[in-house]
């Protein structure tokens, strides 16, 4: 078949209008890190429902072509990257949300629709969907759902894995899994759903998906706290765990180096001085009534020497405030600092794996490195200057090798797609890669689902 017949075979699946080719195509960037290299598939195939993916898929695998699944283009590892004798299958008109269930919490939603359009459904039922990310508002659930997204809560509601009760994929060769059960206990066999979760649409093309919601908190403590290093922070983590009974849903790290950049004047109001050794913004769901208890907790650590100083956020605008230190990286990438990495590191070891880390990449000529991230859930974010190709070995050489011997993981969130292909062996055992890999041939022996990527 030629490239117009298969073309043409598409059309007539999702319409003239969900099938974009030539110019048009070519003026979608590849990804968001990629803003000026244009997407280099065939087409860029936009299905309406599971059905109509479904056919594609079909199409797709008898003639031979393989897929790329697309969502808000928002990940940082190039795991939406197309050839040209490939299609993309993007997921932009997939963004249907039916009715909130009140009584069970759950609602059923289209993997095209935003993070933030889901956050807004749930608040509008008096319900709370607790996955929050900077992209929120172009990064989908499809796209969230193929990477286990974690975000800023992981600490209290823990990752996309945990806000997944069902859903519904379209494999390969175009068969249709459905399990979109609103349940949070079914232990009938092999719980399906789990092997397109965090697997970066390689085994099946995630279309619906039944989330769970919870209940909208009644309200939070927040603090900007410096400590002594990054031990002293872990201290006071586990004292307001205990004594808020697991209700910290975020324990943030700012380094220096990072927390003096993103409050440089025009930016962020710094509520602490900028000659602390570790700062962290640490908040808690609770009633107002709490507050005191909060207060008093620190206090009791300001006492013993774990906290040196802190400032508590008295209003909804200093809230926001501290969270705009955390949260405006693009901050970063003005500064020139635009190279992402996101590693996980036990927090018992995390201090002198930083410490080395910075060593290393200041003896890197013309890096500059900030380090930030959840680490209440082991998660570190580094950013980094953009070098030429050996200035980029040395950097990731800085950041990745160490994280073998500390039993760490060169992927927390992002996923691994093409840019850390090569560094899974940093964190999986040939035993555990060579079963992806049987697991992959059972579902796309032809290798065809979003080729290259991860494995």
């Amino acid at each position: 078949m030629t490239d117009a017949a298969f073309l043409d075979r598409l059309a007539a699946i999702v319409g003239p209008s969900g099938l974009v080719t030539g110019a048009e195509l070519r003026g979608r960037s590849a990804n968001w890190t990629r803003p000026a290299e244009p997407c280099a598939a065939l087409a860029l195939v936009r299905p309406r429902s599971t059905q109509e993916t479904s056919a594609v898929m079909a199409a797709c695998h008898e003639s031979g072509v393989a897929v790329v699944p697309r969502g808000g283009a928002t990940g940082l590892v190039d795991g939406t990257l197309c050839q040209p004798d490939e299609i993309t299958l993007s997921t932009e008109r997939m963004t249907g949300i039916e009715p909130v269930d009140p009584l069970g919490m759950t609602v059923v939603v289209g993997t095209g629709a935003t993070i933030e359009s889901v956050q807004d459904a749930a608040s509008a039922a008096g319900l709370f969907f607790p996955l929050d990310l900077g992209a929120r508002g172009s990064a989908t659930i499809g796209g969230a759902i193929s990477t286990n997204a974690g975000g800023l809560r992981v600490l209290r509601y823990g990752m996309m894995r945990e806000m997944v009760l069902g859903l519904e994929a379209v494999l390969a060769d175009g068969t249709v899994v459905s399990s979109m059960r609103p349940l949070i206990k079914n232990n009938t066999g092999l719980d399906l759903k789990q092997l397109f979760l965090g697997t970066e649409g390689t085994l099946g093309i995630v279309t619906r998906a039944v989330l769970r919601m919870r209940p909208e908190p009644a309200g939070y403590a927040t603090a900007l706290i410096a400590c002594p290093g990054v031990d002293d922070g872990a201290r006071v983590l586990r004292a307001a765990q205990s004594a808020f009974q697991g209700r910290v849903s975020s324990f943030e790290g700012l380094w220096p180096d990072f927390y003096r950049l993103m409050t440089a004047p025009g930016r962020a109001t710094p509520p602490l001085g900028h000659d602390y050794p570790f700062y962290a913004i640490i908040e808690i769901e609770c009633v107002a009534e709490e507050s005191d208890r909060f207060l008093s907790l620190l206090e009791g650590l300001m006492g013993e020497g774990t906290i040196l100083d802190a400032a508590v956020a008295a209003s909804e605008e200093q809230r926001r405030g501290m969270w705009r230190i955390r949260d405006r990286v693009e901050h970063l990438n003005a500064d020139g600092i635009e190279r992402a990495f996101d590693v996980s590191v036990p927090l018992s070891r995390m201090d002198g794996y930083v410490r080395g880390a910075l060593d290393r990449l200041a003896a890197i000529p013309g890096c500059r490195a900030v380090v930030y991230g959840h680490i209440g859930d082991n998660n570190l974010h580094w950013n980094t200057t953009r070098l030429d190709v050996a200035g980029n070995a040395a950097i990731d050489a800085a950041i990745y090798e160490p994280l073998a011997e500390l039993n760490g993981s060169v992927s927390a969130e992002h996923g691994i797609g093409l840019e850390k292909r090569s560094k899974l062996k940093l964190s999986r055992s040939p035993e555990e890669i060579a079963v992806m890999r049987m697991v992959k041939r059972a579902l796309d022996p032809d290798g065809r689902l979003n080729p290259g990527k991860i494995f």
